[in-house]
């Protein structure tokens, strides 16, 4: 059976879920109840793996009555029901439960999938100290002798160094800890992520105490951030003893630093979380950190230790099942308002320290740049500004020219003009048309002899002539000329080779895509940082159309020349970028993610404010688009890249330098990737 193309699992998803029952102290029976059902419902939703509480099925805090064997054998029996109704239940569960192996009792986390028993894993570090005291009932796994124990009739693999791969989810491959071993220095995830575990599990019971929430957080997300995976966590909830500690039954789950997911606290009901775990992303980001290889090989040792126990899970491949996971419709810029203004500060930031070490390394103290009255330029022109404040230099050593040519609007020309005013910067105005002229003559091209005839020459002699007078003007005034061309130009290969958005002495935009410049300028404008007169500027250059403004229109008002037009919107072609460039996904799971991110039924988050449309794609659309990308980043512009001016990197999300981010070869073939594109479906 076809996989459909709207199912997370097609696309090296899992779906995951941590569980927070309500609990009975000493009550095993009602606590299996809770728990089978719990286990149903998060199957039902997709979920193929499900954690649940430290010692669940007997609940935490039973103190010395672990000692008394009806409840070590209530417990046994409780175990036996989940594991007959696991039969049924198509999702791989961790249970906790105290269990006798060798004389001693160990606090233990049992993997039941389908009525078998994978597993069981003693905890490893008991913590004695504060409120606990679990040395006084339990023994720490190192304590055991037993690799095997006999439990409920079958032979099971026992022990804290156990990995569980899933054999029809290659990727999927999973360790389970228990509470107090995610806090020590150097937890036995650790050791299990480098062999291979890519999803870390904590049963842990935990209670509450003031603080120990946000540390939670912490302790999780820095634990998949350092072992490149995710990480579900699990603690008590409503049920356990009060007689000395409270409880609040916090879940969480994290993908490398991110938090997918997190339950509500103390909350009456048995609930749970899901989350769609990204296996191929902590697949790929441990191929690309090769010291992550490094560590593996340092720690063999303990790598060697670990034993894989195989399974097969009953995927959910026959419906629809589409992704349950916040994707933000602009990966570069975030949709919260309060990070969304950090980024734009430190991006903001960078370019003018990177701008202000390059000045004080050369000695120059002056800049040359363009100025179109576009988005790019402008706010090329707001970095030197501020780098010049730096520095202690006027503003009047920014030497800036607005270059009309044929196809300037009247729009664009005035709004350079403004712009340039309100910086303060040294402003000056060229007629670039009569060089042109001049040059399209010696051409013999037909313009010169009054033909419409506007195509690459006549575009690319003006692009031309506005570098080569940038670069003269630099030479008369001791000045670097700054570059304005952005990452998603030269990633769409949307630049003239050997001209200002692809060459100059330093470009402060090359590695920050246009969403993030839109925004950049609007955090400029709304922070008043030029005044309330430069703000009004920035605001009606944010609502002009983009255009490169080489061919002439038949009005003044907005520039007939749509860039969008020809290589497709940047805010989808951003979101394609993104997941190509940083992560290296194919296509069709890249459409997938667009898809989600969005289509008519798109989560996916958006920056606030009347400036961003919220557009929808359908899978045609995104189809279409995406394949303008791939065809021109793979296959028609590396060569323009590979002679990149320098510049600062701003981003995780990449740039396209050879020195940097991306070596590729300028003749490569788009073919694979085409390919690929075709075996999506258009509806």
């Amino acid at each position: 059976m076809s996989k459909p193309f709207l199912n997370i699992y097609s696309h090296d998803f899992v779906r995951v879920a941590v569980a927070i029952p309500r609990c009975k102290v000493a009550d095993p029976f009602a606590n299996a109840a809770e728990t089978i059902r719990l286990a149903r419902e998060a199957a039902e939703r997709g979920a193929v793996l499900v954690a649940f509480p430290e010692l669940g099925l007997s609940a935490y805090t039973c103190d010395d009555l672990f000692h008394q064997r009806a409840l070590l054998e209530a417990c046994k029996t409780a175990l036996a029901e989940v594991l007959e109704a696991s039969r049924q239940i198509s999702a791989a569960l961790v249970v906790g439960m105290p269990l006798q192996v060798d004389h001693l009792l160990f606090n233990c986390a049992v993997v039941v999938l389908g009525g078998r028993i994978l597993g069981v894993v003693p905890k490893t570090y008991l913590p004695n100290y504060g409120e606990f005291y679990e040395a006084r009932q339990f023994s720490a796994a190192d304590c055991a002798s037993s690799t095997e124990v006999e439990l409920l009739g079958q032979r099971v693999p026992f022990g804290a160094e156990l990995l569980f791969q899933a054999e029809n989810l290659p990727l999927l491959r999973f360790h389970v800890e228990i509470c107090e071993d995610l806090w020590v220095p150097i937890p036995p995830s650790s050791y299990a992520a480098l062999a291979g575990a890519t999803v870390l599990v904590n049963l842990s019971a935990s209670n509450i105490v003031v603080g120990k929430s946000g540390y939670r957080h912490q302790l999780v997300s820095q634990q998949s951030a350092r072992c490149l995976s995710a990480y579900l966590y699990s603690s008590a909830g409503k049920g356990e003893s009060s007689t000395d500690m409270a409880w609040d039954g916090q879940a969480l789950i994290c993908e490398n630093g991110e938090l997918l997911s997190e339950s509500e606290r103390f909350s009456d009901e048995s609930h749970f979380i899901l989350a769609d775990v990204d296996l191929e992303k902590l697949s790929r980001e441990r191929m690309r950190a090769t010291t992550f290889g490094h560590s593996v090989r340092r720690h063999q040792e303990a790598v060697s230790a670990f034993r894989t126990i195989g399974f097969s899970v009953a995927l959910p491949l026959e419906r629809e099942l589409p992704l349950q996971r916040r994707l933000e419709r602009f990966p570069y810029v975030p949709s919260d308002a309060r990070r969304r203004d950090e980024r734009c500060s430190e991006v903001y930031n960078i370019q003018v320290q990177a701008l202000v070490q390059r000045l004080s390394a050369t000695g120059m103290q002056k800049v040359v740049i363009g100025v179109s009255g576009g988005l790019d330029s402008t706010h090329a022109l707001l970095v030197c500004a501020k780098a010049m404040d730096r520095l202690g230099l006027p503003r009047a050593n920014i030497l800036a020219y607005t270059m009309p040519g044929f196809a300037t609007s009247g729009r664009t020309l005035q709004q350079a003009r403004r712009l340039m005013e309100v910086v303060g910067c040294s402003a000056s105005e060229i007629d670039i048309r009569p060089s042109c002229l001049q040059m399209l003559k010696d051409l013999g091209h037909p313009y010169a002899q009054g033909q419409e005839q506007y195509d690459v020459t006549f575009e690319n002699v003006q692009a031309g002539e506005r570098t080569s007078h940038l670069f003269r003007l630099a030479n008369l005034h001791n000045g670097l000329v700054i570059g304005t061309g952005d990452l998603s130009e030269l990633a769409l290969g949307w630049c003239t080779y050997g001209v200002g958005d692809q060459m100059s002495h330093y470009n402060v935009n090359g590695s920050v895509p246009k969403t993030l410049i839109t925004h950049l300028v609007r955090w400029v404008a709304d922070t008043h940082q030029i005044g309330d007169t430069g703000s009004d500027v920035l605001i009606d250059i944010l609502d002009t159309d983009i255009s490169p403004e080489l061919v002439p229109g038949k009005s003044d008002g907005q520039p007939e020349q749509k860039t969008e037009s020809v290589i497709g919107p940047y805010e989808l072609q951003d979101f394609n970028l993104f997941y190509t460039l940083r992560y290296g996904f194919v296509p069709s799971k890249v459409a997938f993610l667009a898809l989600s991110a969005w289509g008519d039924r798109g989560k996916g988050g958006w920056p606030e404010g009347p400036h961003v449309a919220r557009n929808q794609y359908d899978i045609a659309a995104i189809k279409r688009n995406l394949g303008i990308f791939l065809h021109r980043f793979f296959k028609l512009s590396q060569f323009k890249r590979s002679c990149m001016p320098n510049g600062p990197k701003v981003g995780s999300g990449g740039s396209l330098s050879p020195r940097g981010d991306w070596r590729a070869p300028s003749d490569s073939e788009a073919t694979v990737w085409m390919r690929d594109l075709e075996n999506i479906p258009d509806e």
